[in-house]
């Protein structure tokens, strides 16, 4: 009994491993199409372009960006001021930033706890909030 049923068993898996052996003994041919050319209508007119011709300047990148961005964000009189009001920046003043001899504005004794605090992934870190 346990024969008979493994051998049915084995049968049944192998019938998919068959179902591909339908086409043995036939060539199969491959089946190869022919597409019309590509014809270009007679009243369809194309002229090359030189290689070195320029295209036009049409404003389509500042197109672009006003349709994105809205176009140029209007200015609050204060930041007009500072914008125009500071003046140009030193030769190499990214150089002399971390000179000791650099004078900095005293931010307060919180900023300087904030910035000697040790590194960490935060998970020892707390929040106080007074009153």
């Amino acid at each position: 009994m346990k024969t008979k049923s493994a051998l049915l068993a084995m049968a049944i898996a192998t019938l998919p491993l068959l179902a591909g052996c339908s086409s043995a003994g036939k060539e199969a041919a491959p089946s190869i199409g022919r597409a019309a050319p590509l014809v270009v209508p007679p009243d369809f007119a194309l002229e090359p372009t030189a290689a070195t011709a320029i295209r036009p300047a049409d404003g389509g990148q500042e197109q672009v960006l006003d349709a994105l961005f809205g176009g140029i964000a209007p200015r609050s009189a204060a930041e007009r001021a500072i914008s125009t009001s500071s003046g140009n920046a030193e030769m190499g003043i990214r150089s002399s930033v971390g000179d000791p001899q650099t004078n900095t504005v005293n931010k307060g004794s919180i900023t300087r706890d904030i910035i000697a605090a040790p590194e960490g992934d935060g998970q020892t870190a707390q929040a106080v909030i007074p009153g």
